[in-house]
């Protein structure tokens, strides 16, 4: 009798250790499974098979079919040719609108657009060639280029108003000259033709990315008159056509620092997202289409 207890004792404990076994594994398992669905996740994003109205706000484009794999393998670009744009129109807009007593057509930020708006907007451009987004390296790298030449006219190495100048010891006396204000002049004009091209292929981007571009051709195409103004000598009405080309040039700025801000926020995985207005399925693309016609054929 005490040998069957004693069996029976034996038989009890062992088999509590094996559900106690069984529920290890169980727990195990479930742990296991936690860890690679964590991983795939993980492989997803690595992979961006996100959405394309994500994808469109990460790279300001709607998403294009590119071969290999440098998307997966570099960071994101956007944001550094946004910064170079910001850093340089920003202060630029306020000086045109003279605030806090600020003034001479930017003169002081010469710096900002060789090696911010210049540099950064260059270096973006070009690494949005090499992940196949084209229009976003097209706009980086022409503003990268605009930057530049705006860096290099106000500099006096590069001689640009001096040549307009008819004493050749006062070489800033071209600035007042009718020939110097009325070539700048176009120079503006033809960069307010180029943003409103960028404007309408703004269309299919988001509504954040249309107002830049309208507001950048609002400045541009203010800049216009103001030139073209002080080649007459209207120094009253190129005063204010330079407050409103600030004021537009304003514009453009708050909406970039709010994409900015919006990219930089879903950079860091931010548990909320700025909205941008998606519009690239209001205008559907010609290979939307292609694609949707053959379904139909099929």
């Amino acid at each position: 009798m005490a040998s069957y207890t004693h069996q029976t004792g034996d038989t009890s404990e062992k088999g509590c250790c094996e559900q106690r076994s069984n529920g290890s594994q169980e727990e195990k398992g479930k742990r296991d499974s936690r860890r690679e669905s964590m991983l795939r996740g993980l492989k997803t994003a690595n992979s961006f098979t996100i959405s394309p109205e994500v994808f469109e706000k990460m790279y300001l484009s709607p998403e294009t079919p590119v071969k290999g794999d440098l998307r997966k393998t570099f960071g994101n670009p956007t944001p550094l040719g946004l910064l170079g744009y910001l850093l340089s129109l920003s202060p630029l807009a306020c000086d045109l609108m003279g605030w806090r007593g600020a003034g001479g057509d930017g003169a002081a930020s010469i710096g900002a657009y060789y090696f911010i708006g210049g540099v950064l907007m260059l270096l973006s451009g070009v690494l949005e060639f090499l992940l196949g987004n084209t229009f976003p390296f097209v706009v980086f790298c022409s503003f990268g280029g605009f930057f530049l030449s705006l860096g290099a006219t106000m500099t006096p190495f590069f001689h640009a108003y001096g040549a307009y100048s008819a004493d050749a010891a006062n070489p800033a006396a071209g600035l007042q000259t009718e020939g110097y204000q009325a070539s700048f002049g176009f120079y503006m004009l033809f960069m307010a033709v180029l943003c409103l091209i960028y404007l309408v292929c703004a269309l299919r981007t988001n509504i954040v990315f249309v107002l830049i571009f309208l507001g950048l051709f609002m400045t541009f195409a203010f800049l216009t008159g103001t030139h073209w103004e002080l080649a007459q000598q209207s120094t009253v009405a190129a005063g204010r056509l330079t407050v409103a080309a600030g004021a537009w040039g304003l514009v453009a700025c708050v909406a970039g620092w709010y994409i900015f801000l919006s990219q930089m926020l879903a950079a860091l995985d931010f548990p909320f997202a700025l909205p941008v207005g998606d519009l690239s399925h209001l205008i559907k693309g010609a290979s939307q289409k292609v694609a949707k016609d053959s379904r139909f054929d099929v």
